[in-house]
Formats: C-alpha cells, structure tokens, sequence
C-alpha cells in the first residue's frame, strides 16, 4: 500500500502496550484501495511476464510469442485466457498460479451474462439466451407469440402531447432493450432507438412498438454475433431513406452506413 491508513485495534487482540488503533501494512478485503492495488499487482505481474497492456482496453493483456498470441482479459478477480497455441494457454496459466492463488474453471461457456457457443468451423457465436428469457418474463412477454421482424413496416409513431402517460413499465423496458441491443443484438438496434425517441410521454403505441420488440425476441433468443477465424475483412456500405416518414414534420430521414464486417449476425 502506498498511502498511510490506520485501523481501530479488533476486538479480542491482545497486544503490549496501549494502542488505540494499527498501521495497515497491507490492503485487506472492503478497503477502499483494495480494488486499486490489487489491479495494481496484477498489471505488474502480468507486464513481467511478457504481455502488454492493449491499447484499445486496459484490462486486456496481450503477448505474442512465435507468431501465436495468447490474451488474458480481467474483470474484477476474475481471469479469461484465450489464445491461438494450447501450449501457450497452459504456460500463462502456470505463471499466474505462481505468484495468485486462482481456481481453474476450465472452458468458459458465459461470462458476464454472454453465452459463448464454440462452432465446428471455429468459429464463436456470442448470445444473451438467458438475459433474453429474464426480461420477456420480467415485462409480463414471457408467453407472447413470436413474429419474424422487430418493427412492423406500417408504424408510423409520433410525439404525444397528452397530460397522462401510458400505464407500463416502458422506461425499464427501453433500457433493458438498450443494454441487450450494445452487447450481442444490433439487429433491434433500428427499432429500439425509434422506440427510445419516445421516453418522455410514452403513450399505448408506443408501448405497443415495445412489446413488438419483445415478441421479436421471443422467436430470436439464440440469435447473436457470430466470431469467424480468417483474417479476411469485407468492407460493406449501406444507404436508404423513408420517403418523409416522420410525420409529425415530413421530414425525410436518410442514413449511410460503413461496417467492417469482422462479426457476422446469424
């Protein structure tokens, strides 16, 4: 620890002399710098033993060794390892049990709510199953009937100036739809931000687009991103327009969109 903290003397300590508190010398659990050194420790263990701190995320480690790479990535106290060479995987595993006291918990199959599917090909596929079958159950949708878009293609939603809102959940509903749509479900990122546009006074079509959504999902729940191997990346465009869909003004709404497609949705 590198700042000076004292802690009152424990109950049932018997010590020579009269102290009314200790000196720390060390972090201990529920300490307020507890999380920091141990990060600390860790980033320092792990840059001694050949990996570099990636530039795109602090907590993911990377070290290159013969043209294989081997990643650890660390969330809180827990470690993934993944890599191109078994034998690398191995040999980190081995340097970290050397200096922490870790438990292998073998191939991981969901972390942080993300179930990750390994395919024949190599490939991996990211989905949220369970967080899916949570929210339909927690907004009443856990027995809806399925159907094969998000949006229905004659919506046409407008802002409500009506002194009373819709009787629904719709704000926690919108949210739990935001944090589904940014982790592994793009494809309802169109109508979960059309839906969004309408949190201040949500009225019952707009609840109605909602559970559109809701019942979308109900027949998608596997549906993810899909990870390929290869080192091809195809660049793709796309542009499109609604003709002055918006009908509170009649303007028309253009989009153009650049995607480097290293993820495939399936």
């Amino acid at each position: 620890m590198k700042e000076l903290v004292f802690c009152a003397v424990p109950e049932g300590v018997d010590l020579d002399g009269d102290f009314d508190c200790l000196e720390l010398v060390k972090a201990i659990y529920g300490l307020k710098q507890a999380s920091r050194v141990w990060n600390e420790t860790f980033d320092e263990f792990v840059c001694s033993i050949g990996f570099q701190v990636s530039a795109f995320d602090p907590c993911l480690y990377v070290k290159i060794v013969d043209g294989h790479c081997v990643l650890v990535l660390v969330y809180v106290d827990d470690v993934l390892i993944t890599g191109s060479s078994p034998e690398l995987i191995s040999r980190t595993k081995t340097d970290l049990k050397t200096r922490f006291e870790m438990t292998d918990s073998g191939k991981c199959a969901f972390v942080l709510g993300i179930e990750l599917v390994d395919g024949p090909d190599g490939s991996v596929t990211m989905c949220q199953r369970r967080y899916v079958d949570d929210i339909l159950k927690r907004f009443g949708m856990d027995e809806c009937k399925a159907v094969v878009s998000p949006v229905d293609i004659s919506t046409r939603l407008i802002s409500s100036d009506a002194a009373t809102k819709v009787n629904a959940p719709f704000r926690e509903a919108v949210g739990a739809l935001m944090h589904l749509m940014t982790a592994t479900r793009p494809d309802i990122a169109y109508a979960v931000g059309y839906v969004s546009r309408f949190m201040e006074n949500p009225q019952e079509e707009h609840w109605v687009a909602v559970k559109r959504i809701f019942r979308y999902l109900q027949g998608t729940k596997t549906h993810g991103i899909c990870f390929k191997p290869g080192n091809k990346i195809d660049f793709r465009g796309y542009s499109d327009a609604d003709w002055a869909g918006d009908l509170a003004d009649r303007n028309e709404l253009g989009q153009q969109e650049a995607v480097k497609c290293f993820a495939v949705y399936e």
